[in-house]
C-alpha cells in the first residue's frame, strides 16, 4: 500500500518513544524510572469509580449524543462557572475522547490550508502536529528560561500578520510549568484587542495542578470571549488519563463545526466515562487537592536536588509536574565513551547510564532542555535524582 503523504508532515510523539524506549529495556531487566510520560501516579478517586460501576448497573453503555450527555455539559458550565468566573450555556460546550481530540476538532475546524498558526515555545508537540495536518503554517515564537518560558506582549505583537489564524499556548505549561498570571493575560489580551482576526485556544488541563492559588483563564476578558477557546479535561486533575475525556468550550458555531467533524470521526465519549465525569465534577475535589500537594512536595525536591547539580540551569514551575531544566552546558563533554553534542544525545544517555526516562527539549521546541516528569512516587524520584546527579558527574 501506498501511504498518504500526510503522514509525513508529522512524527510519532517523543513522550511515546522515550515511554517505549524505556519499557524496552524494562523488559530486559533493567531498572529504569519513568520520568517521560505526564500521567499522575495516583488512582482514580473512588467516589468517581464507584459512579461509572453506578452507570453501568443502570444502562448508561448506550449510545451517547455526539457532543455528550446534557447533564455532564451542564456540570462543566457549572465548574466553569464555580471555578473561573465564566459563562458557559450548553451549547458553547462539546465532550470529546480526551483533551488532544478537542484540540484537534479546533485546530482542524478553524485553519485552512496557508494560514499562520502561532505557537510560543516550548510548546506541548501535538499542538505543531496538529496544524500541520490540518496544512496551516506554524510560526514559533521562542521563550526562553530567563523570562520563565513566558511570551511578552512585545514578542506577540510583533509576530502577527494578516495571516494569522490562531494562537496556541498553555497555562499552566507543558512542558515548562510556567503559570501566566492576571496581569500577564491582560498584557496579552491588549494586543489580541488590536487584531479581531486571531482567534486564540488555550490549554488549560492542568488548571488544577497550580502552585500560585487561583487559575487564570484568558477567556476571563469579555472583549475576547467569543475568541477564544478553551481546552480542558479529566486526564491531570482527576487521575483519569486512562478514561478519554476532554472538553471545550467556545463560540457556539466553532462547537457545531467540532460536533460535524467529530461525528464523523469517533461520535461520542465512553457513556461510562461521562456519567463518572459528572461526579468528578461535581463532587468533593478533596482528592484533586491532596494530589496536588503531593505534586507541590514533589516538585519542590526535585528542583531542589537539580539546582545542586553542577551545569543545570532551571526555572521554578508554578504548575503542571514538569521540570524543564537547560543542558546546553553539557554539549560537548563526554564520559570517555559516550559524547553529548544534543538535547536527545543526554536524554538517551540518562536512559542509558541512569536508566532513568526523560525526554529531550527540541520535542518542545527547545533544544538546550529536556524534560522530567515528577508525577510519581518520591521514592522513584530521590533514586533518579541520586542516579542523574552521578551520571552527569561523569561527563568532562
Amino acid at each position: 500500500m501506498q501511504l498518504a503523504q500526510r503522514l509525513n508532515r508529522i512524527s510519532e510523539p517523543q513522550t511515546i518513544k522515550m515511554a517505549k524506549l524505556g519499557r524496552e529495556l524494562r523488559a530486559q531487566g533493567a531498572d529504569v524510572i519513568d520520568l517521560s510520560l505526564g500521567e499522575p501516579d495516583f488512582k482514580t478517586p473512588a467516589h468517581i469509580c464507584e459512579a461509572a460501576t453506578k452507570a453501568m448497573e443502570e444502562g448508561y453503555t448506550k449510545y451517547t449524543p455526539v457532543v455528550g450527555y446534557p447533564e455532564l455539559r451542564q456540570a462543566i458550565s457549572d465548574k466553569l462557572k464555580r471555578d473561573n468566573g465564566l459563562e458557559y450555556a450548553i451549547d458553547e460546550i462539546i465532550v470529546s475522547t480526551g483533551a488532544k481530540q478537542s484540540l484537534a476538532n479546533a485546530i482542524l475546524s478553524l485553519v485552512n490550508p496557508g494560514d499562520e498558526v502561532i505557537i510560543p515555545t516550548p510548546y506541548w508537540v501535538t499542538y505543531s502536529a496538529l496544524v500541520q495536518l490540518s496544512e496551516g503554517v506554524v510560526k514559533y515564537i521562542d521563550c526562553f528560561i530567563d523570562t520563565d518560558f513566558k511570551l511578552s506582549p512585545e514578542k506577540l505583537e510583533a509576530a502577527i500578520t494578516p495571516d494569522t489564524k490562531l494562537f496556541i499556548f498553555s497555562s499552566p505549561c507543558n512542558p515548562t510549568g510556567s503559570v501566566y498570571s492576571k496581569a500577564e493575560l491582560q498584557g496579552l489580551a491588549e494586543v489580541f484587542k488590536r487584531h479581531p482576526h486571531v482567534a486564540i485556544i488555550s490549554d488549560e488541563i492542568y488548571e488544577y495542578i497550580n502552585y500560585t492559588g487561583k487559575h487564570e483563564s484568558i477567556a476571563q476578558f469579555p472583549e475576547l470571549r467569543d475568541r477564544v477557546v478553551i481546552i480542558n479535561g479529566m486526564s491531570k486533575g482527576f487521575a483519569m488519563t486512562g478514561w478519554r475525556l476532554g472538553y471545550m468550550a467556545g463560540p457556539k458555531d466553532l462547537v457545531q463545526a467540532c460536533e460535524k467533524l467529530q461525528g464523523q470521526f469517533t461520535s461520542a465519549t465512553s457513556s461510562v466515562t461521562q456519567r463518572a465525569s459528572i461526579a468528578a465534577l461535581t463532587g468533593d475535589l478533596t482528592p484533586t487537592f491532596n494530589m496536588t500537594k503531593s505534586f507541590r512536595e514533589r516538585r519542590d525536591f526535585v528542583i531542589g536536588e537539580l539546582q545542586k547539580m553542577p551545569g543545570i540551569k532551571i526555572n521554578m514551575p508554578e504548575g503542571a509536574f514538569y521540570a524543564f531544566p537547560n543542558i546546553s552546558e553539557f554539549f560537548g563533554k563526554s564520559d570517555g565513551t559516550t559524547t553529548i553534542n544534543t538535547d536527545e544525545d543526554l536524554s538517551m544517555y540518562l536512559l542509558h547510564k541512569a536508566h532513568i526516562s526523560s525526554v529531550n527539549g527540541a520535542a518542545f521546541g527547545n533544544s538546550n532542555c529536556i524534560r522530567l516528569s515528577f508525577a510519581t512516587s518520591m521514592d522513584k524520584l530521590e533514586e533518579a535524582m541520586k542516579r542523574m546527579a552521578k551520571a552527569l558527574s561523569e561527563l568532562h
